[in-house]
């Protein structure tokens, strides 16, 4: 996969990018990861890339003029333009799923009050939010939309089943796991996942799974109501 970021502050990405999984999904070369300062494509000394909104109002907006030099000059026939903004749909597993299938993602980054209207018209394929609050610029979403996608690619996390069974893989938050040892202060381990029933330690997860959704993230029970029912008592 290739992914390219264009962003006012390309520094920021120097740490979260090169290590770990991203790191390793470089080296190997099953991602692609380039960086792009939006100012390489101003034309003026000033390098300016923002401007006061028509109306008036508080605040600047980013230019359509390098926004759109760049993303012409970036976009390739594959690419897909993904603007990072609170005014996107909100990310989420389902939609880091959808992104793992592309082969080429371009990320255009915000920043200020964001972008003239004619960039989401005109050049956007898509918008993303990370979540209901409002951050410095879009650099930080961006690096979360990276690396949600990066460990879904095939082999980045050598052992694929990884991916499709953890947290929101079906909709409901993870199951309790453990390690050894099995008595720790104390505190046991489930007996049956010392059982070596398969088939009573798949249940268990996916009771457990549910359970821990109702209590912590309600609402995605609410999204799939009858495949993630919480068990009954007696269940």
């Amino acid at each position: 996969m290739k992914i390219d970021v264009l962003t006012l502050f390309p520094a920021m990405f120097a740490g979260p990018l090169d290590e770990s999984i991203i790191k390793r999904a470089r080296d190997t070369g099953r991602l692609e990861f380039k960086l792009h300062n939006l100012r390489d494509w101003t034309h003026d000394r000033h390098k300016t890339v923002d401007d006061r909104p028509f109306g008036g109002g508080p605040g600047m907006l980013l230019k359509p003029e390098p926004l759109f030099d760049a993303v012409e000059s970036l976009r390739r026939e594959t690419t897909r333009v993904i603007l990072l903004s609170p005014g996107g749909r909100k990310f989420d597993q389902a939609i880091a799923r959808e992104l793992a299938k592309e082969t080429d993602l371009l990320l255009v980054t915000g920043h200020y009050e964001g972008f003239d209207e004619r960039v989401r018209e005109k050049l956007a394929d898509d918008e993303l939010s990370v979540g209901d609050y409002v951050l410095t610029n879009g650099a930080l979403p961006a690096m979360i939309v990276i690396d949600a996608v990066t460990r879904l690619l095939p082999g980045v996390l050598g052992d694929d089943e990884s991916s499709r069974d953890e947290s929101f893989s079906d909709g409901l938050l993870e199951y309790p796991q453990y390690t050894r040892p099995a008595d720790f202060r104390g505190w046991q381990v489930p007996e049956v996942l010392l059982s070596g029933n398969h088939a009573e330690i798949a249940k268990w997860r996916r009771e457990q799974a549910q359970l821990r959704t109702a209590a912590k993230r309600p609402d995605l029970l609410q999204r799939e109501p009858a495949q993630n029912a919480v068990p009954k008592p007696s269940e």
